[in-house]
């Protein structure tokens, strides 16, 4: 028998059993990969009106896709698949088809591969989890906040140890090495004969340094259903600014309800344990609140993370969010960002909070963090 085609192999396995009479049987591998994705994608009622993939459970025989757990399956998948295409896997077995045993089933949390899709789900089920799933859950919690603390942090670091300036410095650091001056200032030892310049006084450009009068910056964050990428982001930005020199940082979560989160700040991971998304949406309740806390109105930052869709009284909103702007309190409406990283919110409340003084855009963690880390330099 001649070996499968592997450009056949990947139509079939896109089009599903219906093409295998123009594109040939699977091998042993590829037929496991379609098992699995069968077993996944096999529940798409649009792929089943059409006939493009037989139904998951109507193969012949007793080991068909519908007999998989979601153990099995998790194991198949990150035995047959690249990384990538495991993660792809299961966010759209999470987000797409709600299997949401991968998050609430214990043995499936000890296989699954750590993710922010995953960690979301988390955030959105563990409501539904006894203990002992919770302390599995909590793996992957942490496996993901220490990525992205990990990721996040040197940004902090970088927007607040100050820019470089004209100045030469005396003190020798790598990243401060100045490339062209020591070209410059070392240009009469160059030897022609091996084409090359001897340093013997190497430059390093000086910082400028922040100055440190005391800010404060309250980050209030809306965690109802759709906004838990940004809950996350928050945690963990939050935790990075936690105990900077000069900054004094709060964070608030809301819906109907405000929590203030602040005691929890520096440990991310317990913060997001106690994160309960859901429910409505109050954001003048917690406007007020971010306003009480403001100790010097000038040197103070409010930062608003909401998708804006107010469920309270937006006249109320618009007033408080005015009355800090005139007060000299410096005020950002950060919008939520969808899976796609596209702004999803209210624009015609955002346009009435943007006439009151309060700048409207999506921001990523480290640019909030350059942003803060430039009002603090003033």
């Amino acid at each position: 028998m001649t070996a499968p085609d592997p450009a056949l192999e990947r139509w079939r396995l896109i089009l599903g059993a219906p093409a295998e009479r123009c594109t040939g049987a699977l091998s042993d591998s590829t037929a496991a990969r379609d098992r699995a994705l069968d077993w996944l994608y096999g529940r798409d009622d649009d792929l089943r009106r059409r006939g493009v993939r037989t139904p998951s459970g109507s193969r012949e025989g007793g080991n068909g896709p519908s007999r998989l757990t979601a153990v099995d399956w998790l194991d198949d998948i990150h035995r047959l698949f690249p990384k990538e295409t495991v993660e792809r896997l299961e966010r759209d077995a999470v987000e797409r088809y709600g299997i949401q045993e991968i998050v609430t089933d214990p043995d499936v949390l000890a296989r699954v591969e750590p993710s922010q899709t995953l960690l979301r789900a988390v955030l959105r089920t563990k409501h539904l989890m006894n203990p002992h799933v919770l302390a599995a859950a909590r793996r992957i919690v942490e496996a993901v906040v220490r990525d992205l603390m990990e990721r996040l942090r040197p940004e902090v670091r970088r927007a607040f140890t100050g820019t470089r300036s004209r100045r030469p410095s005396r003190i020798p650091t790598a990243r401060d090495f100045d490339f062209r001056g020591t070209i410059r200032a070392n240009l009469a030892h160059y030897q022609p004969e091996e084409r090359r310049i001897l340093i013997q006084r190497p430059r390093f450009h000086s910082r400028t340094r922040r100055h440190l009068d005391q800010w404060q910056l309250v980050l209030l964050v809306d965690q109802s259903g759709s906004m838990a990428g940004s809950v996350i982001h928050s945690a963990v930005t939050a935790a990075c600014l936690w105990s900077l020199p000069g900054l004094k940082t709060h964070l608030v979560a809301f819906d109907t309800e405000v929590v203030d989160l602040t005691s929890d700040v520096s440990d991310p991971v317990e913060l997001l344990m106690g994160v309960q998304l859901g429910g409505g949406t109050n954001i003048a309740r917690a406007v007020d609140y971010g306003a009480g806390l403001v100790e010097n109105p000038r040197r103070a930052i409010v930062a608003l993370v909401s998708d804006f869709y107010e469920g309270g009284d937006p006249y109320r909103l618009v007033r408080t969010v005015r009355a800090l702007v005139e007060q000299g309190t410096t005020v950002l409406c950060l919008a939520a960002l969808d899976e796609a990283a596209d702004p999803v919110y209210d624009r015609s409340l955002a346009a009435r909070l943007a006439e009151a003084g309060a700048p409207v855009g999506a921001m990523t963690p480290g640019a909030l963090a350059e942003f803060v880390a430039q009002k603090v330099g003033r």
